[in-house]
Order: structure tokens, then sequence, then C-alpha cells
């Protein structure tokens, strides 16, 4: 039976080799066509060498999570073929090159179709045809195995000349002549394939030019857009894996007027955006966990001082250096609570790849306004993500930049000649009048320190219980002040049988799996939680509400589950997880509430609460 624009494609190999180039050809040819793209890439933490791979869907309706079974698997080397044979679906295909790969030690279903392509022999009619040397021309080892794919899909060669032109324009727009001879030699091999195969396979893509307009893009490029539509002009970090790509996007693009500044550690990354942020610059560092760990000093400086900083930590597998390259949903704890004594900060994670850019923008305004350090939660997962999604909706994005001292309070500091009462409340509310540096009669005190209004060090036990009490009540204005719809959501049918509650980049395929859940007789709707510390309150009807609760989280001790049960002393005690640092798969989900609703999970002892619980564990991709 035909299926038409649904399928899983997969090309690996060792990294280096130009695995991500293929996916981004692939996934561009797809996205160019009109279709839906969602991409998933996996990768090691060294630079050259170990196997890599990356899984792009397609569909002709918008989706936002992997799966787990693969229609097409291509590559031009074993080791890819050797680990991911298996998850070739039947009816599914195996485009390889069988000078590399013999199919006898391979783990295939039965009923996969295998397409040889002797990779070296298409390179090298390409350099006679072209002129070009053979040597420089390996790279095309990703084209070739991208159109056999095409081919075998039935989508026109067209599509691939079409794709090939926008990627190489200007002075690369040479490279598409050589490019397609390799593309028309793989489409040769396609079509000489016995009709009965072409009929066994079912999977085809139809072009739909009837798609409205969509981007292609990854989490971290949304993020520095967001950053850039909020007036962020400067952003300080050191290298680290999942968070550095971000910070190379921006310094990429210098025509975007944003200062990126590589530092010699974190802790000096810390520093410099919470100087530029005491400026009045809007500021920012991206990092990931180990990197946050170091910023936790100067994070709190920047409580004592208030100081409206935004801090990105892409999220990967811990503890210590932990899994580098890998997702987790394990920082969740210590940004809500790390760090010296107590201070507001405010921790938020985003949803999707689209929520990225919205969040990334209002976190700047969140921290002006409430002057206190904002810490947004992304992780490797979406990070790297590729998804066709609507281009960002801009109109209601309007910076606030908080409560600014005016010139009447100026000059009254200058009559005073104390300096600026920075620290001072404001008659209204907790939040200070922030004077720029360089304003006359600007000039306050800032220290590690306890201070009193003007920023001078203090131990007066009455002026620290002022002071302390004034910072910690921001919290109240965060729940008052940040819209609900922005700090939870309810998703699905009201009154389900079940009510997933998950956060961060798991929103995705919890959303796409409620068709599937709901064609099985399971009915489930989700509470997707955005801000996550404070943690807020108003949902606490829904979960009261709510026949049986499941925690969803990329993490082994639901750290979710624990803010909530601080918060409203509700215990969520049925649990899916995965901490392997994979992230969780359409199948995963659906198969898990499924033990869920026919009640085959069984109890164990939770060893860090000593409470029963409910536990899947998710262990499935490499």
């Amino acid at each position: 039976m035909k299926v038409l624009n649904e399928v899983a494609w997969m090309i690996g190999g060792p990294q280096g080799t130009g695995v991500d180039s293929s996916a981004n050809l692939f996934s561009q040819a797809c996205a160019t066509a009109g279709l839906y793209v969602f991409g998933k890439r996996e990768y090691h933490s060294n630079i050259k060498g170990k196997h890599s791979y990356f899984q792009v869907r397609v569909s002709g309706k918008p989706i936002h999570s992997h799966v787990d079974d693969v229609h097409i698997l291509a590559t031009f080397e074993d080791s890819t073929a050797r680990l991911h044979a298996h998850e070739v679906v039947k009816g599914g295909a195996l485009i390889y090159d069988p000078t590399k790969i013999m199919l006898d030690d391979l783990n295939l279903k039965s009923g996969v179709i295998t397409l040889p392509i002797d990779f070296n022999t298409v390179i090298r009619h390409v350099a006679e045809v072209t002129g070009m040397e053979y040597g420089t021309l390996s790279i095309m080892k990703n084209t070739i195995a991208v159109a056999a794919s095409m081919a075998l899909l039935r989508m026109d060669i067209s599509q691939m000349e079409e794709t090939l032109s926008r990627l190489f324009t200007g002075k690369k727009a040479k490279l598409v002549a050589p490019n397609m001879a390799a593309v028309k030699k793989a489409y040769e091999a396609v079509d000489a394939l016995p009709d009965e195969m072409h009929a066994q396979f079912p999977y085809h893509l139809e072009p739909n030019k009837s798609t409205p307009k969509r981007l292609l893009i990854n989490g971290a490029q949304a993020t520095s857009l967001g950053k850039l539509k909020a007036g962020c002009r400067y952003q300080s970090y050191y290298p680290i894996s999942p968070a550095t790509d971000e910070s190379n996007y921006l310094e990429s693009h210098p025509e975007y007027g944003i200062a990126v500044v590589q530092c010699e550690d974190e802790i000096a990354a810390m520093d410099m955006a919470l100087g530029a942020a005491t400026t009045g610059v809007r500021a920012s560092t991206a990092t990931s966990g180990p990197g946050f760990c170091l910023m936790a000093e100067g994070l709190g400086w920047g409580g004592m001082n208030e100081v409206p900083v935004v801090v990105f930590n892409y999220q990967r597998g811990g503890p210590s250096t932990g899994l580098p390259t890998r997702n987790e949903q394990g920082d969740l704890m210590f940004s809500a609570f790390g760090g010296h004594g107590e201070y507001p900060r405010l921790v938020m994670a985003p949803s999707t790849i689209n929520d990225h850019f919205q969040l990334a923008f209002e976190s700047f305004n969140y921290a002006d306004n409430f002057q206190t350090p904002v810490v947004i939660l992304n992780d490797k997962f979406l990070t790297h993500s590729l998804e066709t999604i609507p281009p960002f909706k801009e109109d209601h994005l309007l910076i606030n930049r908080g409560r600014l001292a005016t010139s009447q309070e100026l000059e009254v500091a200058i009559a005073d000649g104390k300096g600026f009462p920075r620290f001072r409340p404001d008659s209204k509310t907790v939040v200070s009048a922030r004077p720029y540096p360089g304003q006359e009669g600007s000039p306050y005190w800032m220290t590690g320190d306890e201070h009193d209004d003007y920023g001078h060090i203090t131990e007066n036990p009455e002026t620290r219980r002022k002071m302390h009490e004034k910072r910690m009540s921001k919290y109240r204005l965060m729940l008052e002040q940040i819209p609900e719809d922005r700090q939870f959501s309810l998703q699905g049918d009201a009154n389900a049988d079940f009510t997933i509650v998950c956060w961060g980049s798991t929103y995705g395929v919890i959303e796409d799996s409620l068709p599937a859940l709901k064609a099985k007789g399971i009915n489930v709707n989700f509470l997707f939680v955005r801000m996550l510390h404070p943690f807020p309150i108003a949902c606490e009807k829904i979960l009261k509400k709510a026949k049986k609760l499941i925690m969803v989280e990329n993490n082994y001790g639901t750290q979710l589950g624990h803010l909530i049960r601080m918060a409203t002393g509700i215990f969520i005690s049925a649990q899916i997880v995965k901490y392997t640092g994979r992230p969780m798969s359409l199948n995963e989900i659906v198969d898990s509430m499924e033990k869920f609703s026919k009640k085959q999970v069984a109890s164990e002892v939770d060893p860090l609460t000593g409470m029963s619980i409910e536990k899947v564990v998710l262990t499935y991709g490499l």
C-alpha cells in the first residue's frame, strides 16, 4: 500500500565525513518541495572519526518529533549499516556501497530492499565528465546518497537541482554542475532497479507547492534570532557543547551588530555579561551544565546587585563532564536553587523551536522588569534539531526596559549629594529605579556584600531584613505579572483519563503522540510547565483535577516532579523517564502510555523518596 509523504530517512558515518551536510541537503530538498521536516542529530564528543548519524522525518503535515522506525537508511561506509540496519522496517530500503558493506554481516529484516551503489565509480564518472580531480570530489558521496534516496522516493530530479541551486550561490554556484552530474548517475542507478522492487517500496514523496512559507531552522538559530529581536548587544561565552553553536552563529553574522566575546573560562563569561548588563546593555551568556556550575558565584552576585542578566543553559548529560554531546534535563534543580544563600532568579524552558525564539526575546524583558538574573533551560535535543516552522510572529514582541531612573529622580540624587539610591524599593513596587552609569546623579556602589539603599556595605540586621525581603518578594511579582499562558498550558481534552506533566523539549513528542493515542482509545492531555521557578502555583487546580497524573522527563529523578511536590504537596507517582542521553521518540511515548492504560506498569520503591512509584524507563536509541 502506498504511503504518501510520511517517511523517516537516516544517514550516518564517521564524524567529519559530511553526515550533517547530507542531512541538510535532504531536509532542504524536502522543505523546498513544501513538505514538513523534523531532523534529529546525534554525534559523539570527539571532533573526527566516531560514528554520528542524522535522522530526518518528513511529513505532509507539521511534525515536532522523531520516530524509531527507519524507512530509508543511506550510507557509504560499514559502521552505519552494522549499527542501524536492524532499525529499517520491513518494506524499507538500505542504500549502501557493496565495496564496503557485506549484506550477510547485517541484521536486516526480511523484506528490506537493498540498493547497491558503488560510490567511487560514480565519483570517477563525475571526474571524467567535468574534468575535475577525483580526490576533490569524494565529499560528493553525500550528494549521491541523498539523490539515490530522493529517486527511490519518486521525487523528481528537478527538486534536487532547485535545492542545489539554492545552496550553492555566488562563487559556489560552479559546484551545482558537478553535483548534478552525481545526482543524475544516482537516479540512473535507482531507475535500473527491477520493477518489482519499485512496487515493493511503498514510501513516496510528492511536492506540495501550496504549503505556506516556512523556515527550516534549529533551536540554536532560533534562540539567536530571539536575542537579536530583543536588542541583545553583548554575548560572552566559553566554548562548550552544545551551547557553542549559538555563539558561533552570532559570530558568523557581524552585520547583526552584537558583540560576541569568547572568554578564558565560564567564570569570566558570567562576570563580563554582568558588567555589560550593569552598564545598561542587554547582555547574556550561553553555556552548558559544567560551565553553568562555574557561574554560580557570579550569578549570586547578580542576584545581590539586582542585575538584569540572562543565562542560556544548554543542558546535556551529567554529572561532571558527563555526556557532552547528548541530551538531558538534569539542570533544573541546580538552576532553581544552586548557589550561596537565597536570591530570586527566574527559570524558564522553551517548548518548541518557535518558542526558543519567543522565550529568548521575553527573557530580556523579564530580566529588566524584575531586575534579577533569568536562566533559560534549553537542551541539546532541540538545539541541534532541524524543523520546518512558520515564520516567527513578531508584531506582539515589544521591548520593555523596566523601571528606569527618571530625570526627576536623578535631579533629587544630585541635590542630595549621597549618590543614587539604587536599591531603595519603589513606593509602589519592590523593584528599584535603575540609572545607567554615566548619567549625572547616577553613582552608586556595587559589592557582593549586603548593602543599604546606596550600595554601601552593612551588617545592620534591620537593613539586612529589609533588603533580603525586598529581593525575595520579586518571586511574587513574577507569578503576578508574567501572563499565565506563558507560565503553563494545558493541551488536549480537559477531562482526559490521563494527564501528562512535562517541560522543555518533551513538549513536541507528547503533542505529536496525542492523535496516535486517541486512535488507540487512550484519552490523554498534557500540562506543559514553561515557568519552572518560581513554580506557577496557579496550575495546582489542573493537577488536582486530573484523574491520573504521569510525569515525563529526560532525567532520573523527575526534577520538575520534586518542584511540584514542594510547591503543592502533590506527589506524582507515575513516571516516564529517559536518562540515556537520547531524547524520547514518538514510539516510546505511545508504547509507555499503552502500558499505563493497560495497567502493565509494576510498582517499585523510589530510592529518592521511599515512596511507591510506577516507573517506565526508556532506553531506545544509539
